[in-house]
């Protein structure tokens, strides 16, 4: 959510087939050549995980996202998910556009919307789907057909663990993935598949007593080390949630009006991450740094046509005015400011009309 989408699958085949003794370094291999910057492989056993989202779901910490629950033990057994499944090839790739000052600056800058760094460019599913078909289809040409399934995002998939397992690093703290030589600014993907593959060598944990990211989330989110409550994470609370934004979080949100990255943004291990090499996640529109008042004016149309082909378009364009109205009741107050929610104060929606008469009470308040 910064830390899995079905591509193509072939007929599932024997799994007793002889493989190459080192399919398992070409692979790795394979998908450094494609762009990716990690591979690992994975074995299915996540028992300790399975425990792990049940106590999770049990506490209620998912709020509304019922679908964390809806697909059982499919989510953490793979070979319930994708029958045969044996073996699990788990991939990242970087998507830092930016440095941290550059990033800290917007943060400081009130008049200013702060957009999640992931979701600054183009969607990434597809662009991820593909690579990872384009690495089934290298593994099919040397060992010939193989039953698999690719994932990004959108089936029920215990990507952190597995990327854990695989070795790719390990789940800090603040609940994503860390890799102790590239941060945490990197997406992952998953094609699971019925090779019997060597698994890689699982990561080790070093967050030590570091509580930084805890310290830092503005709502407190993280309750306990290991343990985000969703409900109050900003990310859910400007994106998966589609109702109002609870008072109590409103002004702590501040400037952020799709998504979060502070738990990254100052977790010490991300003096090591990378800025990205790919195109699709450089900043498009000029949504890296844009004053309020110039978002909360968009059209439905002008909304659209800025958020074409991005994650953004997951908020809706309700959720987006809500966002950006709560941002703009923590502005500094201006002329400007006034007129832009006063000019939405007949807004066909409720909800962005509660956020608006909440974003003016704010400034008279002052």
């Amino acid at each position: 959510m910064t830390n899995s989408g079905k591509a193509n699958a072939t007929t599932p085949t024997s799994a007793n087939r002889r493989l190459p003794a080192d399919l398992g370094p070409q692979i790795i291999g394979w998908g450094r050549e494609l762009g990716f910057q990690q591979i690992g492989i994975a074995d299915t056993d996540l028992g300790a995980a399975e425990q792990r989202l049940e106590r999770w779901l049990t506490a209620g910490y998912h709020g509304d996202m019922d679908y964390l629950a809806r697909h059982g033990a499919r989510r953490s057994r793979p070979a319930d998910l994708v029958a045969d499944t044996r073996s699990v090839i788990s991939a990242r790739i970087d998507y830092l556009p930016m440095s941290h000052g550059a990033m800290e600056r917007v943060l400081q800058s009130k008049q200013l919307g702060y957009i999640a760094r992931y979701a600054l460019g183009r969607d990434y599913h597809k662009m991820l789907r593909r690579r990872l078909q384009r690495l089934a289809d290298r593994i099919a040409e040397a060992i010939g057909p193989f039953g698999y399934r690719a994932f990004v995002d959108s089936a029920p998939v215990l990507e952190k663990p597995l990327a854990e397992k695989a070795g790719l690093g390990w789940i800090g703290k603040h609940t994503n993935l860390i890799n102790k030589q590239a941060g945490s600014w990197f997406l992952l993907g998953e094609i699971y598949t019925d090779l019997p593959l060597t698994s890689s060598a699982p990561a080790e944990n070093h967050c030590g007593s570091c509580h930084t990211c805890i310290d830092v989330c503005p709502t407190d989110a993280i309750v306990a080390p290991y343990r985000l409550d969703a409900r109050r994470c900003i990310s859910y609370l400007t994106i998966e949630n589609k109702a109002s934004i609870p008072v109590e979080f409103r002004t702590a949100i501040g400037n952020r009006i799709f998504g979060c990255d502070d738990c990254q943004l100052f977790c010490p291990w991300n003096k090591f991450a990378q800025l990205t090499q790919e195109p699709d996640f450089a900043p498009r529109h000029e949504l890296d740094a844009t004053d309020l008042v110039t978002l909360f004016g968009w059209t439905l149309a002008e909304w659209q046509a800025r958020t074409a082909g991005s994650a953004i378009r997951r908020s809706g364009y309700e959720g987006w005015l809500r966002n950006v109205a709560v941002a703009l009741g923590n502005a500094p107050t201006s002329t400007a400011i006034i007129d832009a929610l006063n000019a939405r104060g007949n807004d066909p929606s409720d909800v962005v009309r509660e956020h608006v008469q909440w974003a003016l009470e704010q400034h008279a308040a002052r």
